[in-house]
């Protein structure tokens, strides 16, 4: 759906983006991390053909950003982190405007209109002036304007950006839905929280350049290349982490509250046998899993001390 070749932008000697690689197929949710001015904006807006890159190449459903504009316009929807409303039309007004805009005409508009009102959970504004909107609700609205033509690629800029907690959650449960319908997804960010929970694929961009680019579960593994387990036994908690030191496939044990913390040996595989025998030397298992880790812990881990140097 989306595949960009050594995409690069340059400002006389500053590069905005240099040698951005990127490829996600239908149904991506794909998280864009990277603190402001880091290039996520020029990025996009290359994408939708907004901007034209000084070198490299991007293509959106198999065109090409040089030579099918157009058409690329017509499957993306572009929301950029700040858009003007008219602040004399009401919201309905203003959907019905862009509505027109993208040649969908006849009762066919309003129909499409409400639809997307009630996808942004919004229909109780519609009679509302767009300026008396308060920030969640501008995005949202911003949101519904750029779903109008149903785009099979959404590039969202700081969608939650400026927003309050309530806003951003519903914000964020919002862009699940979304990426439940099979669209691919670009949305941008500068705070990991915001995105760890809701994406399968995740690019760290920092002074241009894209340091990571992987599923979510790929980024994970790069963190830890080691199985921390984390068990909880009924009693004897001391005497269960003496056994599990004996154990073949164990590196290192620590008590916590309650909790048996494993660190198994490098490339361990199957751990199952190490569960059999905690209960062949009497233990009762109350919980035997692996630790998780999260996407922003994996970003701490995987940007430390990292910085593009152009």
């Amino acid at each position: 759906m989306i595949k960009t070749d050594n995409l690069t932008k340059k400002y006389g000697e500053l590069f905005a983006i240099k040698g951005i690689n990127l490829e996600l197929k239908q149904g991506d949710l794909f998280g864009f991390i990277g603190p402001n001015g880091a290039g996520k904006t020029t990025t996009m807006r290359i994408i939708s053909t907004l901007l034209e890159p000084t070198w490299g190449e991007a293509y959106v459903c198999g065109f090409s950003i040089y030579n099918k504009p157009k058409e690329i316009r017509r499957l993306v929807g572009y929301m950029p982190d700040f858009f003007g409303v008219y602040d004399d039309m009401k919201v309905i007004e203003y959907l019905e405007f862009f509505a027109a805009a993208y040649r969908i005409n006849g009762p066919a508009r309003r129909k499409r209109c409400d639809e997307m009102l009630e996808v942004v959970d919004l229909d109780f504004k519609r009679d509302a002036y767009a300026n008396t909107l308060s920030r969640g609700q501008t995005q949202r609205l911003g949101l519904a304007r750029v779903l109008l033509h149903d785009p099979q690629v959404l590039l969202l800029d700081e969608p939650l950006s400026g927003l309050d907690p309530r806003a951003r959650i519903e914000m964020r449960n919002l862009l699940r839905r979304l990426g439940q319908t099979g669209k691919t997804i670009i949305v941008s960010s500068h705070i990991l929280p915001e995105l760890a929970d809701i994406c399968n694929k995740v690019g760290i961009i920092d002074r241009g350049v894209m340091n990571i680019s992987a599923e979510v579960s790929d980024v994970m593994k790069q963190v830890r290349d080691r199985i921390v387990l984390q068990i909880r036994v009924k009693d004897r908690f001391e005497a269960a982490a003496q056994e599990l030191e004996k154990m073949e496939l164990v590196d290192t044990v620590s008590l916590g509250d309650g909790v048996i913390d494993v660190t198994l040996v490098e490339n361990a595989g199957d751990f199952s046998p190490i569960a059999t025998g905690l209960v062949q030397a009497g233990f009762g298992l109350v919980s035997f899993k692996e630790e998780e880790v999260n996407l922003e812990s994996a970003f701490m881990a995987l940007t430390k001390g990292v910085g593009a140097k152009i």
